[in-house]
């Protein structure tokens, strides 16, 4: 009765503010990952792709998996943007996340082996790696 609509009435204030919060950030961030791309693209002179997690969604199902990652990782960025942190990236460690600088890890090279599985199974269904 009384009791349960107060409850509903409050979960939609609430679930309103909420909404307007996220909308606030989102407006305020809209578009970074974007200029970080071409920004890394001018730096570096290679492409660079921005993968958005509702687009690659489409491309299949996502597992149990993914969806725990995306919540895990989103979550975590969420609060670090709330708390007024910029400049870094968020990684999965284990079971947790942590905060990266991304001047510790920008510009830094990380290579492949060029006779690992995943060069080899690239080469092997036409994928270009280049020289």
């Amino acid at each position: 009765g009384a009791i349960q609509a107060k409850r509903e009435a409050k979960n939609k204030s609430e679930k309103k503010a909420e909404s307007q919060v996220i909308d606030q950030i989102w407006k305020k961030h809209v578009g970074h990952t974007i200029r970080l791309s071409a920004h890394l693209e001018e730096l570096t002179g290679l492409q660079s792709r921005v993968t958005i997690l509702g687009h690659v969604q489409r491309g299949g199902t996502p597992s149990p998996a993914d969806r725990v990652l995306a919540t895990k990782l989103g979550t975590a960025a969420a609060e670090q943007i709330a708390l007024g942190n910029s400049g870094i990236m968020i990684a999965s460690k284990g079971l947790d996340t942590e905060t990266v600088p991304l001047d510790e890890v920008a510009g830094q090279r990380k290579t492949v082996p060029p006779d690992h599985p995943w060069v080899r199974a690239a080469r092997q269904v036409g994928v270009s790696l280049g020289t």
